[in-house]
């Protein structure tokens, strides 16, 4: 069993997985999930949501629909192959209002306060520092703004042997928190009504979950705004 020896490498052993994923895609395909955010995200008419580790474009062209024209749906993805799929299936989608863009989901390349909505299917249990991540979606968000992901929440007692193997990490399993971490996480963030739903096992020792949160302060306006929130502030 290979296992993880070091916290630096965790991130190219990510990339190097998806990358693979991503060369074996066709168009308007997608990659590995563990549910469906746009579900939970309550999108809205003209809001601008943001995905994190969007890979091959599926929620993100999912969400520009729900946005509509006066809306932007933007995807964040560390993988070149993962963004060029993604690319290609907005385009053969006719997605106006998707676009994607490069970066860690540690060190967002948006401004503060840019977004309505963070989204993210199956990958903040895959970031190597998930407090910097977590602090990083509450960031960008507006004030009021809405978290709605899915990810793999892990029973207290996953063993060891299964965090430090590499294949259970990029597997989405590994990697990932307790509810209770989850929790402390999100609120540490600075995240309010926090709520961590259960759907269904993927693992003897974890599960697929809805999470929703929302920055505290009043509700954002959908309209339209002159700012690109693709740049950097």
């Amino acid at each position: 069993m290979a296992e993880l020896t070091r916290q630096d490498d965790i991130r190219e052993l990510v990339r190097e997985r998806y990358a693979a994923v991503a060369r074996g895609g066709g168009c308007c395909g997608s990659g590995s999930s563990c549910g469906e955010p746009t579900a939970v995200a309550d999108l809205r008419e003209g809001e601008t949501v943001l995905d994190l580790g969007c890979g091959m474009g599926a929620d993100v062209l999912r969400s520009a629909r729900r946005v509509g024209p006066t809306g932007r749906a933007i995807g964040l993805d560390m993988t070149d192959e993962m963004l060029e799929a993604a690319r290609a299936h907005a385009a053969c989608g006719r997605a106006t209002s998707a676009e994607f863009v490069k970066g860690y989901i540690e060190d967002i390349p948006l401004p503060d306060a840019s977004v309505n909505v963070v989204i993210s299917n199956c990958v903040v249990n895959l970031s190597s520092d998930k407090p910097r991540a977590l602090a990083e979606a509450a960031r960008v968000l507006r004030p009021g703004g809405r978290l709605a992901i899915s990810d793999i929440v892990a029973s207290p007692d996953m063993d060891a042997a299964t965090r430090a193997d590499i294949e259970a990490y990029t597997a989405c399993i590994g990697g990932a928190l307790t509810e209770r971490e989850l929790r402390e996480g999100l609120l540490a963030a600075g995240f309010t009504d926090v709520e961590i739903r259960s759907t269904h096992p993927v693992h003897e020792h974890a599960s697929s979950a809805t999470v929703r949160a929302r920055k505290p302060g009043a509700q954002p306006s959908t309209a339209p705004s002159d700012a690109d929130p693709t740049a950097a502030a």
